[in-house]
């Protein structure tokens, strides 16, 4: 079962980048029960239109069933209250028994905004290292309240916001 928190990201390259890198990169955190890829797929559209794509996934397929009937149970409550919750774990089920959650539906949607000479990866990745941290804040009467990430651009935009005056700037 999924036990972390769970984020989607969706990362662009060019087409004939080598994304060996990244694969050592994620190899080596799954291996360190960092995170766990619950599904991932890789679509280059070449030229001319020819549309590849790979998909991975760390999920066991009793794994993936089980994700598929919690999500879909999940869905079903909000359509319909805990009475349409079974329709929804079987609905997850079925959506899940190929063992991902991208399908090929999915990779021609996702082809269909990268441009040509383009590639993108999007993954699905449990946190497993905040697991540890979760429980505890559960067991101390916490409960999160907030969450996003930070990044680069943001630094920089804040930068811009609250420039220092001249006499500030360490030199």
């Amino acid at each position: 079962m999924i036990d972390g928190p769970i984020e989607i990201v969706v990362l662009g390259f060019d087409d004939d980048a080598e994304l060996t890198e990244l694969e050592a990169e994620l190899s080596r955190l799954r291996e360190n029960d960092l995170v766990r890829l619950i599904d991932a797929m890789v679509v280059r559209h070449k030229a001319l239109g020819v549309i590849e794509t790979r998909q991975l996934s760390d999920l066991e397929p009793d794994e993936a069933l089980a994700f598929g009937a919690a999500v879909g149970a999940l869905i079903g409550l909000g359509v319909g209250g805990e009475s349409a919750m079974e329709a929804g774990a079987i609905w997850g089920m079925r959506e899940l028994a190929d063992g991902h959650i991208f399908d090929d539906d999915d990779s021609w949607a996702i082809a269909e905004r990268v441009p040509e000479g383009r590639a993108a990866v999007v993954a699905l990745l449990e946190h497993r290292w905040r697991i540890p941290v979760r429980d505890a804040v559960r067991r101390a009467g916490g409960r999160p309240l907030a969450a996003g990430w930070v990044r680069e651009e943001h630094l920089v935009a804040l930068g811009g916001l609250a420039a220092l005056p001249e006499g500030d700037v360490a030199e």
